[in-house]
C-alpha cells in the first residue's frame, strides 16, 4: 500500500501549485460548498493513479484543490462507500492520500436518518461520537508510519472545532444538534426495527459512510470535525418511504448552513 500511495501522491504533486492544510469530504447532494474554493485546480478521480472512482449518484468524482479565505483546501467531491464493492482501505484511501500531500484537519460531511425523536428534517448534527458497524478500514496489515496498531478513539472528534462550530450556529440562528453517528454498510435503509435498534444502543442518527474516514484519519494524527444533515426520520409514526431524489433535496436546502458553519471554522483555524 505504501508504494501506491506514494505513486498517487507523487502524481499529485507534479499536477498543484499548493500544499493543502484542510482535507474536505462532501456527502450525498452535498457538493456546492465547492462554489466557496477559489483558484480552483481540479482533478477527476478517473485521471489519478490507483484512485477508486464514485458511482453513487450525487457524487461527481472530482478532487478540488484550491484556498478559503487564504486557507489551502483539498476537497473531495464525491466519496466512496463501502457498498459500492469497494474495500475499507479502497474508501479510506484518499484520507491517506491527503495525510501525505500535507493535510492537519480533515472536515466531513453527510446526508443521515435521524433516529433521535428530538430531531427534525433538515437539522444539522455534529457528530461528537459514532458506533460503527462497517468492518474496521484498519483490519490487515499494519503500516507503521500510518501510526498506532490500536489507536484510542475516545477522543476523535475536536472538541475546541464542536465548540466554535455551536457558537457560529447560534450566531446564525441555525437549529444545531449534537450527537452519536451509526455507520451501516447499506445500502439498503433501515427497517423500523434497525431504527429502534440503532437508537437503543446509542444512535442519534444513522448513516452509511463517514466513520471509516474518521477511523484513518484520527489513527493518521489529522484533526476532525464531522457534522450530518438529518434528510430523514427513523422515529415510530414518522417514518416514511425514502428515495435517493428525497435525501438529496433536503440535503440540498440545508447546505447553505452546512457551509457556513465550515467555511468560518476553516478559515478561524
Amino acid at each position: 500500500m505504501l508504494e501506491t500511495i506514494k505513486e498517487t501522491v507523487s502524481f499529485l504533486k507534479e499536477r498543484i501549485l499548493i500544499q493543502p492544510e484542510v482535507g474536505i469530504i462532501l456527502g450525498t447532494g452535498l457538493g456546492g460548498m465547492v462554489k466557496e474554493i477559489q483558484q480552483q485546480h481540479i482533478i477527476e478521480y478517473e485521471k489519478i493513479p490507483h484512485f477508486p472512482v464514485s458511482t453513487v449518484e450525487g457524487h461527481h468524482g472530482k478532487l478540488i484543490f484550491g484556498t478559503i479565505n487564504d486557507r489551502k483546501v483539498i476537497a473531495m467531491q464525491g466519496r466512496f462507500h463501502y457498498y459500492e464493492g469497494y474495500s475499507p482501505q479502497q474508501v479510506t484511501f484518499p484520507v491517506r492520500i491527503m495525510k501525505y500531500l500535507g493535510i492537519r484537519y480533515l472536515f466531513v460531511s453527510n446526508a443521515s436518518g435521524g433516529v433521535n425523536p428530538a430531531y427534525s428534517i433538515g437539522d444539522l448534527m455534529i457528530i461528537n461520537d459514532h458506533i460503527n458497524l462497517i468492518p474496521n478500514p484498519l483490519i490487515g496489515k499494519h503500516y507503521p508510519e500510518f501510526g498506532a496498531r490500536f489507536p484510542d478513539m475516545s477522543d476523535t472528534y475536536d472538541k475546541d472545532l464542536i465548540r466554535k462550530a455551536v457558537t457560529i450556529a447560534q450566531k446564525n440562528n441555525i437549529r444545531i444538534q449534537q450527537g452519536c453517528y451509526v455507520a451501516t454498510t447499506g445500502p439498503t435503509l433501515e427497517t423500523p426495527k434497525e431504527y429502534e435498534y440503532f437508537r437503543s444502543i446509542g444512535g442519534d442518527t444513522v448513516g452509511m459512510s463517514t466513520v471509516p474516514e474518521i477511523i484513518v484519519a484520527h489513527q493518521m494524527g489529522i484533526i476532525c470535525f464531522a457534522i450530518s444533515i438529518i434528510t430523514d426520520l427513523g422515529i415510530p409514526d414518522k417514518i416514511v418511504k425514502v428515495t435517493i431524489e428525497d435525501v438529496q433535496k433536503v440535503a440540498g436546502e440545508a447546505e447553505p448552513k452546512m457551509t457556513l458553519i465550515m467555511k468560518e471554522l476553516i478559515t478561524g483555524l
